[in-house]
């Protein structure tokens, strides 16, 4: 379209989509259309995280309950009296029992076993005396002496002496003695053995309390192996939700991108009106408005061959001027009308191109 207004022209030329384009654009923004007034999908209604497994709960139970009940406390409370005696010194003997070992002392008398002892050795002194020597001393004296006499009571006195020194006194003082030495053996070993077992119980502390928190440890791994694959099973719904909402959009999205071209447009040009009307003029004023291909009208051009290429499903031919030996190259007016009349103008009866809006 052309209107004059002083000294210029005002042009305005129309492209539409490319006719094959029109139905597949129509049904695309039609479908368009019908999803925006659909609005949005909903939110995911499913839920989004795992719960804990009953597994894990199960362990998450036993731990607080092991940790808070009774049996924790009084294994505490026996690990650390263990622990204040050691540190005191405490052995595996009472206190009385203790000062005797650290002192040496070998209880003897009513309520040790070497009462039993003494009385036995003193019955079998008494035994021999009187059954024994004690008798042969007397058939002596009689042999030697008749009547006897001081000798008979020396000889006697003396027998008693020997057999109690050989049968009471010297068994006694090596019983004792013997008593003594394996008491003093047997006093550090003793008291060694009674830290080395709170010794014992103190490493063994650790283990005893955290066993049953390892085994709940267990129970709660296999849980959280459990709800991992829950939150997977979830992860998957939602990502197939989120598929099926929007495969509506994604499909359209599609179809639009494969339906390509120009879907039309409308664009001004203002140019200096021309003062003269001869085709040489004509074009160069086109020219100047920024028309691709300026006078592409059959009527103007001359030696008109066609090459056998296509552009845009049209003819390319070679061609000059008429006036202009110079020789062109391009399409002919006639026929870009017929496909594309948007991109056809007449201007003083020329026929002209617009080439951007092939």
């Amino acid at each position: 379209m052309s209107s004059g207004g002083g000294g210029t022209t005002v042009q305005t030329a129309s492209t539409e989509p490319w006719e094959a384009q029109r139905g597949y654009l129509e049904r695309g923004f039609s479908n368009a259309s019908n999803l925006y007034s659909a609005g949005a999908p909903s939110y995911y209604s499913g839920p989004t995280v795992a719960s804990f497994d009953p597994t894990e709960t199960a362990a998450q139970r036993a731990t607080i309950g092991y940790a808070t009940g009774p049996r924790t406390a009084a294994q505490q409370a026996a690990a650390e009296n263990a622990l204040i005696g050691s540190l005191g010194g405490q052995t595996g003997f009472d206190p009385s029992q203790t000062s005797d070992l650290l002192a040496g002392n070998v209880r003897t008398g009513t309520g040790t076993p070497y009462t039993a002892m003494e009385d036995a050795l003193t019955t079998g002194v008494i035994d021999n005396l009187t059954g024994t020597i004690l008798p042969k001393v007397r058939e002596a004296q009689v042999r030697y002496q008749p009547g006897g006499g001081t000798r008979t009571d020396l000889e006697t006195n003396k027998a008693i002496t020997n057999a109690v020194q050989a049968g009471l006194i010297k068994p006694l003082a090596e019983m004792y003695g013997s008593a003594y030495n394996q008491a003093q053996g047997m006093r550090m070993p003793t008291a060694e053995m009674g830290i080395q077992q709170r010794q014992f119980g103190q490493s063994a502390y650790p283990s005893i309390m955290n066993a049953p928190l390892g085994m709940y440890d267990s129970m709660g791994t296999v849980g959280e192996q459990r709800r991992a694959m829950s939150q997977r099973g979830i992860d998957q719904d939602m990502a197939r939700y989120q598929y099926e909402s929007n495969a509506g959009q994604n499909a359209l999205r599609n179809y639009m991108a494969m339906v390509t071209g120009d879907y039309g447009s409308t664009t001004t040009q203002t140019t200096p009106r021309p003062t003269d009307n001869t085709a040489a003029q004509l074009i160069g004023t086109l020219g100047s408005a920024a028309i691709m291909a300026s006078g592409s009208d059959i009527h103007i051009k001359e030696n008109i061959v066609p090459e056998g290429a296509k552009w845009k499903g049209l003819n390319v031919y070679t061609y000059n001027y008429i006036g202009d030996s110079r020789p062109r190259r391009g399409v002919m007016a006639q026929q870009v009308e017929g496909m594309y009349p948007h991109a056809v103008t007449t201007i003083d009866g020329v026929k002209h191109v617009y080439y951007g809006a092939i």
